[in-house]
């Protein structure tokens, strides 16, 4: 499969793009700067530089021409400015989304975050801190959007992200309005694990996942949702 990733260097795209170019896959990843394209090259990805907040759908889409999957893993982070979350959070992804129906590319993966429910209808939570209000609000926004599309999209809301050593082990649930989601915390290794299977298996389609550390193995938790 020609997989397209944007935001192609962050943590858990890499670990992404070893996984799927381990197995095969062609992967072209989307990056901000020349400074990033020897690590996607070390990876196994063509690296292109290309900055979906200064450029068009339309440019987007002639990337994107042949593609089986895209992959929304660009942000700005719970530490960048409002202005940046809007611009790459929402509009990264209502972009990327644009060109892959465009370019004919049927499946959409986004990550997103655990949290996004609490924001639904303008709520502001007491137990979300304020200046992490406005990345979930972003994230939201961006799901709302993708949910909306005709794409076979699959929508991940990790826990918390840590940096330890995969363990192969997830707890893989439905989310969505009124299903409880817990802060629990799962290393992007695993995500990245998950990710993959759910690309190669086709898994999930149109549903909504909430993703932390458990005692299911990776193939066993994305096959039930096959």
């Amino acid at each position: 499969m020609r997989i397209v990733i944007a935001g192609g260097h962050g943590k858990i795209a890499r670990q992404l793009t070893r996984e799927l170019t381990k197995n095969g896959h062609e992967v072209l990843g989307l990056i901000r700067t020349e400074e990033q394209r020897a690590d996607l090259v070390a990876d196994g990805a063509v690296p292109v530089v290309f900055d979906l907040e200064k450029t068009s759908s339309a440019e987007a889409a002639h990337l994107l021409a042949g593609a089986d999957v895209a992959v929304f893993a660009a942000g700005a982070g719970a530490d960048g400015s409002e202005e940046r979350r809007q611009a790459v959070d929402f509009g990264g992804s209502v972009r990327l989304a644009d060109a892959a129906e465009s370019a004919g590319v049927a499946r959409f993966i986004q990550i997103s975050s655990t949290g996004t429910e609490k924001v639904r209808d303008g709520q502001t939570p007491a137990d979300v801190p304020a200046d992490f209000l406005g990345y979930l609000q972003a994230k939201l926004a961006a799901e709302e959007d993708l949910i909306a599309r005709p794409l076979a999209w699959t929508i991940v809301r990790p826990g918390g992200l840590v940096d330890d050593a995969g363990t192969g082990l997830v707890r893989l649930n439905p989310a969505g309005p009124g299903l409880p989601e817990d802060r629990a915390t799962v290393p992007r290794a695993d995500v990245a694990a998950v990710l993959a299977a759910l690309i190669e298996t086709g898994a999930a389609e149109r549903r909504v996942l909430h993703l932390v550390s458990g005692d299911e193995p990776v193939a066993a938790a994305v096959a039930a949702f096959a």
